[in-house]
């Protein structure tokens, strides 16, 4: 009798498995649910404001259409249209970005905890890539009309290898897909020197030179 019901839980399990595989955001439980970025109640999400204040300017979203400022570092600018900026996403398990890049700009290696990216580019050409599990880079270079996918919550890169400026727009399927840049996480979180010397083979001044990059 035991391993009769554990053959029938092990086959619940299975049953609901293919849900947990594609499971992302949660459905919608209503039409929509615009987010009241006003409201200061803390929940799993963003808090629907009242149907009766939604108007059509809750599901339109101008701020693509301004290139961002790559006059930084890194020479590149990512301009979101997330929950946050976008409130009629809010519960919609979709969003967008755009990405521009300087001659030679990179965003750098980051990664998504939430979501699935693909990536279209519109102008010039661009090495992007991302890291498996195990380690394995996927890496190739995509032209102006080419689609780049890049599988949820693994490391990725874009980096502008053409000889003009370059223009990419982002789809991701969370309207909060997160956003965690590598570097800026190891070095400028707060993370002990003596930890990142022992993972990375430097010394004290090494660490602390690198980690005032990022203002730790």
């Amino acid at each position: 009798m035991m391993e009769l019901c554990v053959c029938c839980l092990l086959l619940q399990l299975l049953a609901l498995s293919p849900m947990i595989a594609i499971a992302s955001d949660a459905d919608a439980e209503q039409d929509f649910c615009v987010a009241d970025l006003a409201s200061t109640t803390v929940v799993n999400g963003l808090v629907c404001k009242s149907p009766a204040a939604v108007t059509a300017n809750d599901f339109v979203f101008h701020g693509l259409a301004t290139p961002g400022n790559i006059k930084n570092a890194a020479g590149s600018a990512v301009t979101p249209a997330f929950a946050a900026q976008f409130p009629g996403l809010n519960t919609l398990g979709i969003s967008m970005a755009r990405l521009d890049f300087a001659h030679g700009g990179l965003v750098p290696p980051h990664t998504h905890p939430r979501a699935t990216e693909i990536l279209f580019v519109v102008k010039g050409s661009l090495l992007v890539g991302f890291v498996s599990t195990n380690n394995q880079l996927f890496a190739a270079t995509v032209n102006a009309g080419d689609v780049f996918v890049f599988p949820r919550g693994l490391l990725h890169f874009e980096l502008n290898v053409g000889k003009t400026r370059a223009t990419a727009i982002a789809a991701l399927n969370s309207q909060n897909p997160g956003v965690q840049a590598q570097a800026a996480a190891l070095f400028g979180s707060g993370i002990s020197d003596f930890v990142l010397e022992k993972a990375f083979g430097l010394n004290e001044k090494e660490v602390k030179h690198i980690k005032k990059k990022f203002g730790d």
